[in-house]
């Protein structure tokens, strides 16, 4: 399996739209570590596709909290903005090879149409996958800009996870490109994936079901899908995923209570079994405890307390 023999390229990759929360650092401690660990490359890729949510100031403020809590990368890094020529180059491949086709759905109608059998929640109920050529002519006279979509036809993809194992699931028609011209999440990885060599992804496991689409669509391109580890969210105590509305959850918030970044991280540590709680254990300490098979497997709770963390 891959990872487990110091091969591996890690990385970790966020979206500009605002500060990093406890959670989001926590998944870049571990994708960190699991990296070092195995002596292999960590790289740093920022997801900014969407410009309508993105922002520099976000950026800078990711790098910087990053930093703030010891981790390092190897290389520039690297902008999903600017590599849009290369996405749009694997879509064309796509279409050339008849594995595409054109979807006018709204956001709307697709809400409002049955999901497609036996795929993941969302997934397209294939409306437009038969039109025919007139149909779509018309739908362009009435002023629709397509997306386009995967022609995945029911394939079913089993990805082993690391710490989740085997995840098989049926590949849905998955959007490449949005009718604005921006190339989905889903081709957008998998083509950055490959450009920057990763091999191991390391991420939340509320991304765990969109592996296989990106496994398909990898093999689909001709390229070696990475392996994957997907680590247990963090949790606010209501259960809800962690999020800004859950209280002080960045770095800022806790250096406005006095807790530096290293006590963050120190908590963090905690929280995946690597330390006591209340210990301040250094980066290279961490390395010799740290072992992906003793990760926890079940989701962190965060109160707002900590110094106290708690193992849901």
């Amino acid at each position: 399996m891959r990872g487990w023999r110091g091969v591996a390229t890690g990385r970790f990759a966020p979206s500009p739209t605002g500060r990093l929360h406890l959670g989001n650092l926590r998944t870049a401690l571990v994708a960190w570590l699991f990296a070092r660990h195995a002596c292999s490359r960590f790289v740093l890729r920022v997801e900014d596709l969407d410009p309508a949510t993105s922002r520099p100031e976000h950026e800078a403020a990711q790098l910087a909290d990053l930093a703030a809590i010891g981790l390092d990368w190897d290389g520039p890094v690297v902008r999903q903005s600017t590599r849009r020529a290369a996405h749009d180059e694997a879509v064309a491949a796509l279409e050339h090879a008849g594995r595409t086709y054109p979807c006018f759905c709204t956001r709307r109608e697709i809400q409002a149409a049955t999901r497609a059998p036996h795929g993941p929640d969302g997934s397209y109920p294939g409306t437009c996958r038969h039109l025919s050529d007139a149909e779509r002519r018309d739908r362009l006279r009435e002023g629709r800009r397509p997306a386009v979509r995967l022609r995945a036809d029911g394939a079913v993809v089993t990805v082993v996870d690391r710490i989740h194992g085997p995840c098989s699931l049926v590949v849905d028609d998955v959007v490449l490109r949005r009718n604005d011209g921006v190339c989905a999440y889903n081709l957008a990885v998998v083509v950055d994936d490959a450009h920057q060599r990763v091999e191991e992804v390391v991420r939340g496991d509320d991304l765990l079901e969109s592996t296989p689409r990106q496994v398909h669509l990898a093999r689909l391109l001709g390229l070696t899908p990475p392996g994957h580890a997907h680590v247990p969210l963090v949790l606010a105590p209501d259960g809800a995923r962690l999020a800004k509305r859950h209280g002080a959850v960045t770095l800022a918030d806790r250096a406005a209570r006095g807790e530096d970044p290293l006590a963050v991280r120190s908590v963090l540590a905690a929280s995946l079994g690597l330390c006591p709680a209340g210990e301040r254990p250094s980066l290279e300490e961490l390395l010799g405890t740290f072992d992906p098979e003793r990760l926890p497997r079940s989701p962190w709770v965060w109160t707002d307390e900590p110094s106290r963390p708690a193992q849901g």
